[in-house]
């Protein structure tokens, strides 16, 4: 297992690929989606994935369990400086899943895929949103991938067609 590193080394932690992230996720150390940047990292669990935005906690005992991670925008995770910086950094990881908690009550799940896709709309790019496939937006909101595709098709179409329960 990698040390830690002080002093100057603590910065950024910069990523070429998926797989160097997902060693770093599954190493135990605990990092922190850097807040300077529109970054994150959509983390494929087991039955479910989690979105951790800036500011969020991610590896340590949070991700020990994470079979795949994908980097949303110009990812960039830090270590926390000291106890603080890691304290906010677990609150601000759960406001991110309880972020997607609140999509997923809407029971339609037509509603659900439009609410997450117009949330990722509504923070990064639209080339950003474009990259990320229909599997993941579909695994944060519990719904079919066929789902998300059909809210990308045409979501005026699809609301003039539909109404949609609260």
């Amino acid at each position: 297992m990698r040390e830690e590193p002080t002093g100057l080394e603590k910065s950024l932690i910069e990523f070429p690929g998926p797989n160097e992230i997902l060693t770093q996720l599954n190493s135990g150390q605990l990092l922190m989606v850097s807040s300077r940047r529109r970054n994150g990292l959509i983390l494929f669990k087991k039955f479910h994935a989690e979105f951790a935005g800036p500011g969020a906690a991610v590896g340590g005992f949070f991700d020990v369990d994470c079979k795949r991670a994908l980097a949303v925008g110009d990812l960039s995770l830090v270590y926390p400086e000291d106890q603080e910086e890691r304290q906010k950094a677990y609150l601000i990881r759960r406001q991110w899943i309880r972020l997607t908690h609140q999509l997923t009550e809407n029971a339609v799940p037509l509603k659900r895929a439009q609410l997450i896709l117009n949330q990722f709309e509504n923070y990064f790019p639209p080339d950003v949103v474009a990259k990320i496939p229909d599997e993941a937006f579909a695994l944060l909101v519990g719904v079919l991938p066929q789902t998300i595709r059909i809210i990308r098709r045409d979501p005026e179409d699809l609301n003039s067609r539909i109404k949609f329960r609260r």
